[in-house]
């Protein structure tokens, strides 16, 4: 069976007519017999697409040729099994949302620090390290030292900084994030509050896990990923974690011994926070997947479960 490539992407560029690039590029990655979901918004293009060899590099192609994006950059892994069932090409007003008016990422000092260099940077005690990434991706893994704000939406990560820094002295910041694109914004954040001295991991935790040698590894854990495989270890190798369908968290084994733990309709993370009515939903769901699994066949249900 041939790999199938998974390649994760971003670029900060300025699309003012982002909504005449739907249909040409959604049209493209299908016909290239590509699958996922790409954000088209005034600020650029963010998403991950799945396919053959010669079908992501078709959709990559033409991605690099919209306005700005000819030095386009992308994370590629791989996987036996497709991790998307449709091609989604959504508008959206942010392509990573923080909800902070006049955050130009493309327009604001860049300061990355790369994989091999991030060790000697978040090692210095003066050194503020923070991850970006919401309370359940941190949950599995996260760098040694590392501030957790506990958010559980990158919008909540404003009001944090701002209530953090009123008890804290902020000098020197170095964040990180799973591709690197929320760290573009919350970089642009901080030095619009008056931080200049802030930097972040260049292609972030995926790109680190990828390239640093695993017994110089400063990372403990795994890293969350928005796809079927839910999370990864060293070398992007297959994480230990499963998903819970109801609420999107990482589930370990152990979990899904729990009393609350219902396939596809809770875990001990949501078991007391979802509705009856909705568990009878996502009840019927999980019944419909499980009789298209038995017939052979994909249900697209599963997928969406899991915010793909």
């Amino acid at each position: 069976m041939n790999q199938i490539i998974v390649a994760a992407l971003y670029k900060f560029t300025s699309l003012p007519d982002f909504e005449q690039h739907q249909a040409p590029l959604r049209d493209t990655a299908i016909k290239a017999g590509v699958f996922g979901t790409l954000l088209l918004a005034p600020e650029g293009v963010n998403g991950a697409i799945a396919g053959p060899r010669v079908g992501i590099d078709t959709v990559l192609m033409h991605l690099k040729s919209l306005p700005g994006c000819a030095d386009l950059d992308w994370k590629e892994s791989y996987t036996d099994e497709q991790p998307f069932l449709r091609m989604k090409v959504r508008l959206k007003k942010e392509i990573v949302t923080m909800g902070v008016p006049g955050m130009d990422p493309e327009k604001s000092h860049k300061q990355y620090v790369e994989p091999f260099d991030w060790n000697k940077v978040i090692s210095d005690p003066d050194t503020l390290v923070i991850d970006t990434r919401n309370d359940y991706e941190v949950s599995i893994g996260t760098f040694e030292g590392a501030i957790d704000p506990k958010t559980t939406s990158f919008r909540e990560f404003p009001d944090w900084f701002r209530k953090f820094r009123e008890s804290h002295e902020v000098k020197k910041v170095a964040m990180f994030c799973t591709g690197g694109i929320r760290c573009e914004k919350s970089t642009a954040f901080l030095r619009s509050e008056g931080i200049d001295d802030v930097v972040h991991l260049r292609g972030g935790i995926l790109k680190y896990l990828e390239t640093m040698p695993k017994d110089e590894t400063l990372w403990r854990g795994e890293c969350f990923v928005f796809d079927q495989r839910v999370s990864v270890g060293h070398d992007l190798s297959p994480g230990s974690y499963d998903m819970c369908h109801a609420c999107r968290q990482p589930i370990t084994q152990d979990d899904m011994t729990s009393p609350h733990y219902v396939k596809g309709v809770s875990c001990p993370n949501c078991h007391d926070k979802v509705s009856v009515e909705k568990k009878r939903g996502f009840a019927e769901r999980q019944k419909q997947v499980e009789l298209a699994e038995a017939r052979g066949q994909a249900h697209i249900g599963a997928k969406i479960a899991q915010g793909t």
